[in-house]
């Protein structure tokens, strides 16, 4: 398979596109890149946004809480914060995300913490506060400290304006 022409497992059951954002395709090369062999997950030890200057606004990890399954946001780019309007480092996202856990935006984070799967979404923002920006494309990748078990994900999501290609 080419870098970007992952396949996702169900319930996904597309693949990203080839015409995907360019930031998007950088930081899913960056995580293939990282990904150990013999099919274990890459983990949080192998990453680091900082070799990924030109996208850090972009970038977000969050941590997976299981038994009940949550999700905190442990590092937030600047451009997430702009759109969301507030500092969410630290927050877990069904609260700052109003109807987050009944939202498919959910069901995407439940799919790539369990299966262990990059999930890719491209359509209209599902959630957030500043109304300048109704689309968006967001990547998760499943990162696991011991190769298995996903612990966090590691997230890029590039917002665009009304009217902006999309």
């Amino acid at each position: 398979m080419s870098a970007l022409n992952i396949a996702i497992v169900p319930p996904c059951g597309t693949v990203i596109p080839a015409d995907c954002d360019s930031r998007i395709a950088a930081v899913l090369r960056y995580w293939q890149h990282k990904h150990p062999k013999f099919g274990a997950l890459p983990g949080r030890q192998h990453v680091h946004p900082a070799a990924l200057p030109d996208l850090l606004r972009h970038l977000w990890l969050c941590d997976v809480q299981r038994e009940p399954l949550r999700f905190r946001y442990r590092l937030v780019g600047t451009s997430i914060v702009h759109v969301t309007g507030k500092e969410i480092t630290g927050e877990w996202l069904d609260e700052v995300h109003e109807n987050f856990t009944a939202s498919p935006a959910y069901a995407d984070f439940a799919a790539a913490a369990e299966a262990g799967v990059c999930i890719y979404y491209k359509g209209r923002a599902l959630f957030h506060l500043n109304k300048d920006y109704v689309w968006m494309e967001r990547l998760l990748m499943p990162l696991a400290r011991d190769g298995h078990t996903v612990d966090m994900l590691l997230g890029i999501t590039v917002y665009c304006a009304p009217g902006a290609a999309n």
